[in-house]
């Protein structure tokens, strides 16, 4: 995972470098061009490259260098937001607050630029500020084609950031419906599985026969599963509360097929009960461990599910390996970190110590 993470970062730096130079010679390129349509008489252009090569070559190093700040500081403004206010968040409050302060920006380089040439260069060369109507109005020229440059840039840049969106967004939704499939197919073996559906109505023909009312609540219970099944297993996210109620549904079944073979302690914070994680989570792990490990009067599997400083679910169980077992697919503990990368930046934990197997689950809190 660390490298995955490490990865990222080398593409997203790789990406933000093709920006500044693309942003840089874009802004080198459109100031002459806007330059030029603003005032195609202008006399700087009357015999341009007649000019001395070292002269002109320090104008487009000037040029350069000017572009390269008003592209950079773009791009900053533009990441820094990212992480205060997005645009999913506030669309409009959000470009309001990137136009302005680009705005600020570019009048601030403009007043530094001119402070260094009327400081330096000027004072090298002993001349004097020319303050003629025609000085006037170039400087003046120049702000306005500066802030039309940086609104462009930002515009881009926008632009870019959006398709990307919403490109990173359709290959998520596709990435996550596929996988939601796939938890709606496990779910719909779950409820076919000859096994599976053999052993309850075998354990509720049992119940039956010695309580009714047991063998009620039971058959109760055994609906609730499916029913939560049906309508759960193509949702995203679910909350926790829910969640739990479903697990009180099925640890009722177990507990009855089981007995005393199966020991649950569940201990979660009230406070967390609408934060929320994907649906069928906790049963895949349960069932995860109940298919892994012994369950006998004598040395019963325990089973706890809990949450922590961390924000974090826990479900742990103590490891009684049952002998001879074929090797698992792992197709449950895959399923839910697939799920997890496609729904936030939050990964599960798995711990094996070879005394208990835990994993802890990182609650999404809504709308984040």
């Amino acid at each position: 995972m660390q490298d995955k993470t490490i990865y990222k970062n080398e593409k997203n730096l790789i990406s933000t470098n093709k920006k500044r130079l693309l942003f840089t010679l874009l802004s080198f390129f459109l100031i002459y061009l806007v330059a030029y349509i603003i005032d195609p008489f202008s006399s700087c252009w009357n015999g341009y490259f007649q000019r001395n090569m070292f002269e002109i070559l320090g104008e487009w190093t000037f040029t350069i260098i000017y572009s390269f700040l008003i592209s950079e500081f773009s791009i900053i403004v533009h990441n820094k937001l990212d992480r205060i206010l997005t645009w999913k968040d506030n669309p409009t409050e959000r470009l309001l607050i990137e136009t302005v302060i680009n705005l600020i920006v570019v009048l601030l380089i403009n007043l530094l630029l001119v402070y260094i040439i009327s400081r330096y260069y000027y004072e090298l060369q002993n001349l004097t500020i020319a303050t003629s109507l025609e000085e006037k109005r170039g400087a003046i020229q120049n702000i306005s084609i500066s802030v039309m440059i940086a609104l462009m840039i930002m515009g881009i840049n926008i632009g870019i950031h959006l398709i990307n969106n919403w490109k990173n967004e359709s290959i998520r939704a596709a990435k996550l419906g596929q996988v939601i499939l796939e938890t709606e197919l496990q779910s719909l073996k779950l409820q076919i599985d000859p096994h599976f559906v053999f052993n309850n109505l075998s354990v509720l023909s049992e119940i039956i026969l010695e309580d009714q009312q047991l063998g009620y609540e039971y058959a109760e219970n055994f609906s609730k599963i499916y029913r939560y099944l049906l309508v759960n297993s193509k949702k995203d996210v679910i909350s926790l509360e829910e969640e739990l109620n479903f697990l009180d549904s099925y640890i009722f079944l177990i507990k009855n097929r089981f007995g005393e073979g199966v020991h649950f302690e569940i201990n979660v914070d009230p406070a967390k009960s609408n934060y929320q994680l994907p649906p069928l989570t906790l049963q895949l792990l349960v069932e995860n461990a109940l298919k892994h490990n012994q369950t006998n009067k004598k040395r019963s599997l325990k089973i706890k599910v809990y949450t922590n400083a961390h924000n974090q679910l826990v479900v742990e169980n103590i490891l009684i390996p049952i002998e001879n077992v074929s090797e698992s697919s792992g197709i449950g503990i895959s399923n839910i970190i697939k799920r997890y990368d496609l729904l936030s930046n939050l990964q599960p934990e798995i711990l094996n110590n070879g005394k208990t197997f835990k994993v802890n689950l990182p609650l999404i809190e809504q709308n984040s």
